[in-house]
């Protein structure tokens, strides 16, 4: 390990360097997920991620100028097995795998070229890039499943209790009028689950000193998403009962009711973060 030294360091032609060749050896890690990203809704987020850690890294980058800076071999011992990861996600086209691999690769190119203080210093940008990683379709197809089925299941309750007449068959809502509704993907939560995980980390970051109170934040995205779209459904099948599925579900009315589900749990969320941090200054 060379002699540490205490200086603000641009970046190097050597870091440079190193960082297009990471480019370019990920470059098809790279276009698997960003063809993921446009192809699932739950997904659309990971354009952001880099953008995101980006910033996160400008911002704290006055911080760092006083951080010590070190060649380490284990960053290339990191960047290797990142490699032999790589290699195994590409032979079993599996694009999680070679997601996570890049995540690797650019933390063992900052303790390579930067040293262990450095990789601390970074530490939030560098593992914020892990939302970018589209995860297993085998992990999301039947979470999907039972989100949907949980999403009927409760609306019809709540729908029932509303005085509105309503049958389940498995994820159709059957109406009285004989209009039906399908609980589709969309209204599972799926989505607002996935892509605002993201932003209560994010927040929960800047926003709360704790980690107690951090992961009290990324929690309540479940219950606020789940709250939303079950919003979302109760409001369209009393639509669709009292004007007819076709107003329910057509045209700019059903976008509205999906962007505000979203935008309600947003703003749920930054409740619940002002409210924990007020729990965290008394």
């Amino acid at each position: 390990m060379s002699e540490q030294v205490v200086r603000p360091t641009p970046t190097t032609p050597r870091e440079w360097l190193l960082a297009a060749a990471l480019l370019a050896v990920f470059a098809p890690a790279l276009a698997g997920m960003a063809d993921q990203w446009r192809s699932f809704d739950y997904l659309s987020h990971g354009f952001l991620v880099p953008v995101v850690s980006l910033w996160s890294y400008l911002r704290e980058k006055p911080l760092r100028e006083r951080v010590p800076v070190a060649t380490e071999a284990w960053g290339a011992a990191l960047i290797g097995f990142a490699l032999l990861a790589y290699l195994a996600g590409l032979a079993a086209h599996r694009i999680s795998i070679q997601g996570l691999a890049f995540v690797l690769a650019v933390a063992g190119a900052v303790g390579l070229l930067r040293g262990r203080a450095w990789l601390r210093s970074v530490a939030f940008p560098v593992a914020f890039l892990i939302f970018m990683v589209p995860p297993p379709s085998a992990w999301i197809t039947p979470l999907i499943v039972q989100l949907r089925l949980f999403v009927s299941v409760v609306a019809l309750a709540i729908v029932q209790v509303l005085g509105i007449d309503v049958v389940r068959d498995g994820n159709v809502l059957l109406l009285a009028n004989g209009g039906s509704l399908f609980v589709a993907e969309a209204c599972s939560g799926v989505t607002s689950v996935i892509t605002l995980t993201p932003l209560a980390v994010v927040l929960g970051y800047y926003a709360l000193r704790g980690l107690g109170l951090q992961l009290v934040l990324v929690v309540a995205v479940i219950p606020l998403a789940m709250l939303g779209n079950l919003t979302r459904v109760v409001a369209t099948v009393a639509l669709a009962d009292a004007y007819g599925v076709a107003f329910a579900t057509e045209g700019p009315l059903h976008e509205l009711l999906g962007l505000s589900t979203y935008v309600v749990a947003c703003l749920g969320m930054v409740g619940v973060s002002a409210w924990l941090r007020r729990w965290e200054e008394t």
